[in-house]
């Protein structure tokens, strides 16, 4: 299988004052193409440091990190910019979507590299909200869509560049129970099709959505486990009550 992401030997260093605070202290792990793993840790445990490592949004202080092949450890601000922007999906808990643009504007804020979209690029649009259910949504402004839909639109603008790996923190942490099963089950659709996935959460329901869990604990991982009766979304959707 496919590395996506390769990590050897990763520490992270911060100087707080004349104290040497080490948040990461020798990563070694491997995700493959088509894994949808979930990294879990308490706060403290270096789970944030470690998604912005992973994210190209910091650096590491030593060892090695690999996504898609690139050696990311010595690349300039525009090189990181465009790794992120064309290698990696990001969601996050707050949906980050402008108030007064609609779904489909949301959409296609990533590929606004002229402040013109193409008509190649807004179909590209167009078919990742679909992708995510959201076909008859697309004019609606943000307050209009409830907040399932809206991380929905997060999810469709994560797709459009057709990144390698969706990177999600803690993506349903503003969700009711319901409604993040519903966004969890769009996640293993998404696994279903290839796309690859690291999933931040602390909540254990959630964890067993994906298939494979990495446990940090004080900067290190102390547990990288199968996924044992991974949950199907449909099948716990029928216990919920439903919606008002």
């Amino acid at each position: 299988m496919k590395p996506i992401i390769k990590i050897e030997n990763l520490k992270r260093e911060f100087k707080m004052g004349d104290e040497i605070v080490h948040a990461l202290k020798g990563i070694n792990l491997t995700i493959n193409e088509g894994e949808f793993v979930t990294i879990m840790g308490a706060s403290g445990s270096g789970k944030s440091t470690f998604l912005n490592v992973l994210g190209c949004l910091d650096q590491p202080s030593s060892g090695t990190y690999e996504l898609d092949g690139v050696l990311v450890k010595g690349l300039n601000k525009d090189q990181l910019a465009e790794i992120r922007n064309t290698k990696i999906g990001f969601i996050f808990q707050s949906y980050n979507l402008l108030a007064r643009t609609s779904a489909l504007e949301n959409v296609e804020l990533p590929l606004l590299y002229n402040s013109k979209v193409s008509a190649e690029e807004r179909e590209r649009a167009v078919k990742a909200l679909k992708q995510v259910g959201l076909e008859s949504r697309m004019s609606h402004v943000p307050s209009q869509l409830s907040g399932g839909q809206q991380q929905r639109v997060a999810i469709a603008r994560a797709l459009v560049n057709h990144p390698i790996i969706l990177l999600a923190d803690e993506a349903t942490g503003n969700l009711d129970t319901r409604t993040s099963y519903e966004v969890m089950n769009l996640f293993q659709q998404l696994n279903d099709e290839g796309i690859t996935i690291g999933f931040v959460t602390h909540e254990e329901d959630i964890a067993r959505f994906s298939k494979r869990t990495v446990i940090l604990r004080d900067g290190i991982i102390k547990e990288d486990k199968l996924v044992q009766n991974r949950m199907i979304a449909k099948n716990e959707l029928l216990k919920l009550p439903k919606a008002e």
